[in-house]
Parts: C-alpha cells; sequence; structure tokens
C-alpha cells in the first residue's frame, strides 16, 4: 500500500522533532519492511527521519515537494508540484491508502482533515505532541471525526501497533 506519513516539518535536532527522531527512523523502517511505499511532504523534521529510516532498509520513498523545494536527502522519488506546502498536502493524501500522523503543527492538522474527508484511514500515533495528540482526545467515539464517520482514525501508542493497524487495512481492501 502507499503509506502517508505526515508530522511536523523543521530541523530534526530541535525540540519537539529530535525527542520523537528515533521512533520516526524506526516507523519508515518498519513500514518499509513491510512492503509499503511511503509517501511525506519531501521535507524536513518527521518527513525526513522517516525517509531515513526507508532509505535505511532499501525502501521506497515519494516526496511530493511544494513549489521550489528539492526535498530531503533520502528521497527515492520527488514529485514536484507547483503548490505551496498547504495545497500540495491534496496530492499527497490522495496519492496514499492511508495515512500515519505524528506529532505536528497545523499544517498536519490539514493533512489529518483532508484525509478524514478523502475517505482516507489515518493512524494518530498518539504520544507525538502536536495536532495528532489533539485529534486522539476529541474522536467521536473513539475513532471518528464528526458524525459524517467517513473512515476510521485509529490511534497507537507503537510502530508495531501502527503496522498491525496498516495490515488489517490491508486485509479488509482485498
Amino acid at each position: 500500500m502507499n503509506v502517508a506519513v505526515v508530522g511536523y516539518s523543521g530541523p530534526i535536532d530541535q525540540s519537539p522533532i529530535s525527542e520523537i527522531s528515533t521512533i520516526c527512523i524506526e516507523l519508515g523502517m518498519a513500514l518499509a519492511r513491510q512492503g509499503h511505499t511511503v509517501f511525506c511532504g519531501g521535507r524536513d523534521g518527521v518527513m525526513e527521519l522517516v525517509s531515513k529510516g526507508v532509505k535505511e532498509v532499501n525502501g521506497n520513498v515519494v516526496g511530493v515537494l511544494p513549489v521550489n523545494e528539492t526535498g530531503n536527502e533520502y528521497l527515492s522519488t520527488r514529485i514536484k508540484t507547483p503548490f505551496d506546502n498547504i495545497t500540495r498536502s491534496l496530492v499527497l493524501i490522495e496519492s496514499s491508502d492511508v495515512v500515519v500522523s505524528v506529532g505536528g503543527e497545523i499544517g498536519t492538522a490539514i493533512e489529518i482533515l483532508i484525509a478524514y474527508a478523502r475517505s482516507k484511514p489515518t493512524v494518530l500515533f498518539t504520544g507525538t505532541g502536536g495536532w495528532t495528540d489533539r485529534f486522539s482526545k476529541i474522536l467521536i467515539e473513539g475513532k471518528y471525526l464528526d458524525m459524517r464517520k467517513n473512515t476510521v482514525v485509529y490511534k497507537a501508542q507503537s510502530v508495531d501497533q501502527i503496522v498491525e493497524i496498516i495490515t488489517e487495512i490491508g486485509r479488509q481492501r482485498r
């Protein structure tokens, strides 16, 4: 499956990204080992760390880049768009079968909402901060963002749980 990973952007050696760097690399490695193609925004922060993990195990990571961005050094493929950070998120989410959210600020919140509106199953990696944790606290019936119940929003507390959820989503799609 195509798995989008969204989350914090920014320098990987600064808070809050530095505190979750190990789990981001582990997430990238685990997704690649399962044979998934990882999609991300292609820049720094969570995107760079997850891309690094994917590359460490020779996986495939696609960066969907905003205008005038070259992307991080770990990308296998770069999709250059003419769009800003927010608008390019439409391409990122539409290219994915499932979305994993790690921390994040307003751009990540928008990506989570786009995923929900487009009925893309989303996994919130709880304990990573930002909008990922905020959304995890307000889910209706513990799994929806609104009463339309477009798709399930899952919560996971570890990389292993994320892999299990994505595997189950893949089984359901067959």
